[in-house]
């Protein structure tokens, strides 16, 4: 498999490849052909072979997290076997912004509906990648309700607006040299972003490894699934977080594989 030129690099999880044979079958013997956001994974079925490979700024690293988390939890093991591959993918290049508008949308919805009214509120602004801080500032509350958004939301995502305009929300650049805890704090200062949209950017915007979003309901429902006889009886936030305590430094990881959990 070749890579284009300029379209390479981030993170690959879970080859069973060796790091040459990884780069033979990515073409990543020429520098050219890597890109400080690219990220891919699973192209390779056979994935439990060997430690997965990360790609990060052009580097390729051995790294073992999933090699680590089936050690150290053999009924996550267990899971992660039967889901197979990490496609965890996240969008390297997404403005905190977008990512923050985004999760406010996708609260307290499933994906399908929270899909519809992402795309209805993408309609009033046509022409744009994705509307600006400035366009939902002076879009009146309306036109925003006649997508599908509530009150609720729609003052979330003007106070979002607001706050970048006013440099409270980072830019990609800034937000990257900043820690989980100092992205938590700087963010949940904005009116309806708590401690899970943060970790929902942590995860799918930044890449963060080590985010476990114990408040969830997917990932309670998958440790329930996975871990209890009775799967009806969800693990309070706190139990989460203790038995979590051994996926660290992996827990994004872990994560995943529990909203996976829900799908098999």
């Amino acid at each position: 498999m070749n890579i284009e030129p300029g379209k390479a690099s981030g993170v690959l999880i879970g080859t069973g490849c060796s790091r040459s044979a990884t780069r033979e079958r990515l073409n990543l013997r020429d520098p050219a052909n890597l890109h400080e956001d690219f990220f891919i994974a699973s192209i390779v079925p056979d994935c439990f072979n060997s430690p997965p490979i990360f790609i990060e700024n052009g580097n390729v690293m051995h790294e073992d997290a999933i090699e680590y988390l089936t050690r150290c939890d053999k009924v996550l093991g267990r899971l992660i076997r039967k889901v197979g591959c990490c496609e965890l993918k996240p969008r390297r290049r997404r403005s905190p912004f977008e990512a923050l508008v985004r999760s406010v949308v996708y609260q307290q919805l499933n994906g399908t509906a929270a899909g519809t009214i992402l795309g209805r509120m993408m309609a009033l602004y046509p022409g744009s990648t994705f509307p600006m801080p400035a366009d939902f500032l002076v879009t009146p509350v309306q036109r925003l309700r006649g997508a599908g958004l509530s009150r609720a939301k729609i003052a979330a995502i003007k106070d979002i607006s607001d706050k970048t305009a006013s440099g409270v929300v980072p830019t990609l650049r800034e937000i990257r040299k900043l820690s989980d805890a100092e992205i938590v704090d700087r963010l949940t200062v904005i009116r309806g972003v708590g401690p899970w949209t943060v970790e929902m950017l942590l995860i799918f915007t930044l890449g963060r490894m080590d985010v476990l979003p114990a408040t969830d309901y997917g990932v309670r429902k998958g440790f329930a699934v996975t871990y209890r006889k009775d799967p009806r009886r969800l693990p309070d936030p706190s139990e989460l977080l203790e038995h979590g305590e051994r996926w660290r430094p992996y827990r994004s990881v872990a994560s995943w594989y529990l909203w996976r959990s829900l799908e098999l």
